[in-house]
């Protein structure tokens, strides 16, 4: 494992804060918004792990349409299924799929893994224990269609 890999899972099992209200996801989404030029990398897990930082317009872009699936299929009055490592500064995002959440609280050997990433950090593979869902997979591949 080489020293990116060994960063990037450091990081992906570091201190997180969950995103409880949706308040505070529209402040996350503005401070990313405000880094959109940043490095961001967007990781799709199940799918491949990009080699490449995203184009501002393409962060800007999966940040409104992943923002409208979650409050979609999250119908809560609370958000849950976000977690950021520096709320203020952010750097890794985990974003839960609502529809595939298995038994994301408490204790496990085994938690789930999340649906997206968006980290400063090249992604290294975390190898899903299934491939994404087809509607998911067509979701991800429409976002990024020329």
């Amino acid at each position: 494992m080489n020293d990116e890999q060994r960063d990037f899972r450091g990081a992906f099992k570091g201190s997180f804060s969950g995103v409880l209200r949706w308040e505070q996801l529209d402040r996350l989404w503005e401070r990313v918004r405000a880094d959109a030029g940043g490095g961001w990398y967007l990781y799709a897990v199940g799918e491949s792990p990009p080699n490449e930082t995203v184009a501002a317009d393409y962060l800007l872009r999966f940040l409104a349409e992943i923002d409208q699936l979650l409050r979609r299929e999250h119908a809560e009055d609370y958000c849950g299924v976000v977690y950021v490592d520096d709320p203020e500064a952010p750097s890794f995002v985990k974003i839960f799929d609502p529809n595939n959440l298995g038994v994301s609280c408490g204790y496990s050997d085994n938690p789930p893994l999340p649906g997206w990433i968006l980290s400063k950090l090249p992604p290294v593979d975390l190898q899903a224990p299934m491939p994404l869902p087809g509607n998911r997979r067509r979701w991800w591949q429409r976002l990024f269609a020329s």
